[in-house]
């Protein structure tokens, strides 16, 4: 594409952000003034990095509503301190009622991992479902056909993150003061744009394994 063509693209995003804040200063007048003073969201959002996966706009919510970490197949890894520190801010900070992480069928990230190809640091990036693979090939392999396979790898992958989420230190100190707030597990058909809610919500330390067992007892596509 010729750099006239680049700069007419870049153009048109300029254009469409100017009709965009319009548009909402046109529905909700006085927004961005009321905006520009806090942001006070109920939810913090851990999701996929897939452009077709936009947390706000699945779920209806506007700028300001939803506090958002994205990154490749939705992982919540103890070492990363990216998300680590998206989580302590909104747990902390924001005091968020609400953790939800999601992910969608047909995950990229999640078909990488079942392939035994080298994608250089996203080998590193994908092994803990790689792990997951292979803990769950039994399960995983007994469903007929290999979009099946994924998706149940899909669905594995987001409550085995839930469970990641509330190992956290900054959870469970959390819970420890008595803060009140939900771990939750998501996902999006991106096929429908459908989200299902895949019976993962955790509220207290306690319940954290039971839950998480119940739910990968019985994964949806084991109902479809």
């Amino acid at each position: 594409m010729a750099d006239s063509d680049e700069d007419h693209f870049l153009k048109g995003l300029f254009a469409n952000n100017r009709v965009w804040a319009k548009q909402i200063e046109a529905d909700n007048p006085g927004f961005f003034d009321r905006l520009a003073k806090q942001q006070a969201p109920r939810v913090l959002w851990i999701g996929c990095s897939d452009s077709r996966v936009p947390a706000n706009e699945i779920i209806g919510m506007l700028p300001g509503e939803v506090f958002v970490h994205r990154n490749v197949a939705n992982q919540v890894m103890l070492v990363d301190f990216n998300c680590l520190a998206v989580l302590q801010y909104a747990v902390e900070a924001l005091r968020v009622r609400h953790v939800v992480v999601c992910g969608h069928y047909g995950c990229g990230g999640v078909k990488a991992s079942l392939k035994n190809h080298e994608l250089g640091l996203l080998d590193n990036w994908l092994h803990g479902i790689n792990a997951l693979g292979r803990r769950y090939e039994e399960a995983i392999t007994a469903l007929p056909n290999k979009a099946g396979q994924v998706d149940a790898l899909c669905e594995i992958n987001v409550i085995e993150q839930v469970r990641n989420v509330c190992k956290t230190s900054i959870v469970q100190q959390a819970w420890r003061r008595g803060q009140e707030f939900t771990i939750h597990g998501w996902i999006y058909g991106i096929h429908d744009g459908l989200l299902h809610d895949l019976g993962v919500s955790v509220s207290e330390a306690g319940d954290v394994e039971a839950t998480l067992a119940t739910a990968l007892a019985a994964p949806r596509l084991a109902h479809r």
